[in-house]
């Protein structure tokens, strides 16, 4: 998108203004990325923010809820729990809205050929990195994982999971997902990963990141698309080239505030 200088020039204010307002510790209580910095394992951290952002649809509280829920049925050992297979004992019951046990199950038993194939998640990444050319590395992530979760049981795929249909999906929980394992600012994101830097993250894309980004201005597109996710961020990169998914912070706190209101006005 096309913004005249002054316009640049305030939007980068407002949302630099806004990512320092809210990228704060006092955030992490009341938000799912709380789960994987429950725990000092690399593995278990992996894992917890891959569950964790799965499930990262709706209201705050209910997530936060419902994965108190799931990390209790892995004994709050979800490695050990995943590499025993404590999974196939899983009795039938609801995780969160329409993922219930079923598909955690799924999850978990590609989880353990993951595991048990390349030591840890980030060694997946990087084996698709090593093999990845041009832009868009967090959805040849997912598909590997898609890959390997479809292959360990028996060629059945569940979109519960992670999104099937990639060349549209916005990857919303994903890119969250790896937004908490790859930035290392120290603050509310934990960077345990080296395998991506920050700036070849992109923008988790929800309805209403995207109804604010484009009463900023900040994105034409209607539809919440990968298309869309691309054009945001392509964008972000040019106010933060090195970090701009750290705006992710800045168009929730304006969505919470009403920020783009005022400026609109």
């Amino acid at each position: 998108m096309k913004l005249s200088q002054p316009q640049f020039d305030e939007l980068k204010e407002l949302l630099d203004r806004e990512s320092a307002t809210y990228n704060r510790p006092e955030f992490i209580e009341s938000d799912p990325v709380q789960f994987p910095r429950m725990f000092r394992d690399k593995r278990d951290i992996e894992i917890a923010a891959l569950l964790a952002s799965t499930i990262a649809w709706g209201n705050r509280t209910m997530i936060c809820r419902s994965a108190n829920k799931m990390f209790g049925l892995m004994d709050w050992q979800p490695y050990k729990y995943i590499m025993e297979q404590g999974y196939e004992e899983l009795p039938a019951g609801n995780i969160h809205r329409t993922f219930f046990n079923d598909n955690l199950r799924h999850y978990l038993c590609g989880l353990h050929a993951i595991y048990n194939k390349y030591g840890d998640l980030e060694g997946l990444a990087a084996d698709v990195k090593a093999g990845h050319t041009g832009p868009a590395l967090p959805w040849a992530i997912a598909q590997r994982i898609n890959d390997e979760l479809c292959e360990a049981d028996n060629g059945r795929n569940d979109c519960r999971c992670l999104p099937l249909g990639l060349d549209k999906s916005a990857l919303k929980r994903f890119n969250m997902a790896l937004r908490w394992l790859v930035r290392k600012d120290g603050i509310v994101d934990l960077g345990i990963w080296n395998v991506m830097t920050q700036a070849e993250l992109y923008i988790p894309l929800d309805v209403h990141v995207g109804n604010v980004s484009r009463g900023l201005g900040l994105l034409e597109r209607k539809a919440n698309d990968r298309r869309a996710v691309e054009d945001l961020t392509a964008t972000l990169r040019e106010m933060c080239p090195d970090d701009p998914v750290k705006y992710d912070y800045a168009l929730f706190g304006i969505g919470v505030n009403g920020s783009y209101q005022r400026l609109k006005r």
